[in-house]
């Protein structure tokens, strides 16, 4: 019998087949946010539960991390269930209090994590799933892959790349914003991550930036005065999309005036439509527009190639920076664990989040791997306990 916690013990299938035995309950890929409140929903509920984790500790991502970073969420909706950040910790916490708050969930909830466990592959097997990793297969009924969103980082393959003298690190590696003093910086992307990295550089007497921007940003300010943008957020989820979209728009213009003037080009559709349509998140300004106003930051078009030493963009314009800092996304990197199942679209992002699901392929369940106007802590409580909903009903 497994233990999941004291006093509940799985329920475990025998079978003769060489394969491992069954648990009749739920086998969790991934501990961040996702992973543990589908955790803790799904023991709730009554449902023997394993977490798998393919690092040795909690939170890794925040260990490695830039120092500068903080969460873009409100501390107060960017919690856990049963775990609050504590009292006096900053409006948007410090990673050093995310990595906290993981630990004290984890050990309050006394949640059963395999720590460097590496799932290799999930297999369907008609009624259950086989999930092999690196220290053998496992057997469970339902499987909730949450890995998570931003496994590895992307940067595109530009051409000449290889021979620039200068530095090419993506905005997961910015490290230390005082690093970037008196050099000449390339931002590209304008999305979530490279505002980030332009908010910190803002505050640093850095050389000349440019930002790199194929499409406009969907640009909110972190704070109206004293206001934090991010409490409107469960008002903005339950509007219509459409509505959304207008909001956040005319917020934009409210805060910022006309960007384009600046340079930044036109968003391709709304905020909200856009968390939908290809997973772009929100970017939350703080710093990073008033440095463009002020011309710090110049906002150039697409980059073309690279050369020894220089980037030569898609106008023919040519500038010369120390670094440059790829704020280009992320992939899921799930294509080897389920890329067999034909569940993933182009970008190997699943198909379905959340307490959706395939009906040809019962028990399998994702969760965190879309952004969400609410931020990542909400949605994974929603999606946690949504999930543990479906696999609950299932069993009666």
């Amino acid at each position: 019998m497994l233990k999941t916690r004291v006093g509940m013990e799985a329920e475990i299938s025998s079978d003769w087949t060489g394969e491992p035995a069954i648990l009749e309950g739920a086998i969790v890929i991934g501990a961040g946010a996702a992973g543990l409140a589908a955790a803790h929903a799904l023991i709730e509920a009554g449902i023997a539960t394993e977490i798998l984790e393919r690092e040795g500790r909690l939170a890794e991502p925040w260990h490695h991390r830039h120092e500068n970073l903080h969460l873009n969420t409100h501390r107060d909706l960017s919690t856990l269930p049963g775990v609050s950040f504590p009292k006096g910790t900053p409006a948007f916490p410090h990673r050093s209090a995310v990595i906290r708050l993981f630990n004290d969930f984890a050990a309050t909830h006394r949640l059963p994590i395999a720590f460097g466990v590496i799932v290799r592959e999930i297999a369907f097997r008609g009624d259950h799933w086989l999930v092999k990793t690196t220290i053998g297969s496992r057997a469970a009924r339902h499987v909730v892959v949450a890995t998570g969103r931003d496994r590895h980082p992307f940067i595109p393959n530009w051409k000449g790349m290889e021979e620039f003298s200068g530095r090419i690190i993506h905005s997961a590696d910015f490290g230390r914003a005082t690093d970037y003093a008196g050099k000449r910086v390339l931002v590209v992307g304008a999305g979530n991550s490279g505002f980030d990295a332009l908010n910190h550089l803002s505050g640093v007497e850095t050389g000349q930036m440019w930002l790199s921007a194929r499409n406009g940003p969907s640009l909110l300010p972190k704070r109206i005065g004293k206001i934090a943008v991010h409490r409107f957020s469960p008002l903005m989820a339950r509007l219509p999309v459409g509505l959304a979209d207008a909001v956040m728009a005319a917020t934009q213009r409210l805060a910022f005036g006309d960007l384009k003037k600046f340079g930044l080009p036109r968003a391709p559709s709304g905020g909200a439509s856009r968390l939908g349509s290809d997973y772009t998140a929100i970017a939350a300004d703080d710093g990073a527009v008033d440095a463009i106003k002020a011309g710090r930051i110049i906002v150039v078009p697409q980059v073309k190639e690279f050369r020894h030493d220089s980037v030569i963009l898609d106008n023919g314009q040519a500038i010369s920076p120390d670094v440059v800092i790829a704020a280009t996304g992320y992939r899921t990197g799930l294509e080897t664990m389920v890329g067999s199942l034909g569940v993933l679209d182009a970008k190997g992002v699943p198909l379905f989040n959340g307490a959706a699901g395939d009906p040809k392929l019962p028990g399998l369940w994702f969760t965190g791997m879309r952004p969400s106007i609410r931020g990542c802590f909400a949605n994974a409580r929603i999606q946690g306990a949504a999930i543990a909903g479906k696999v609950a009903g299932r069993k009666r």
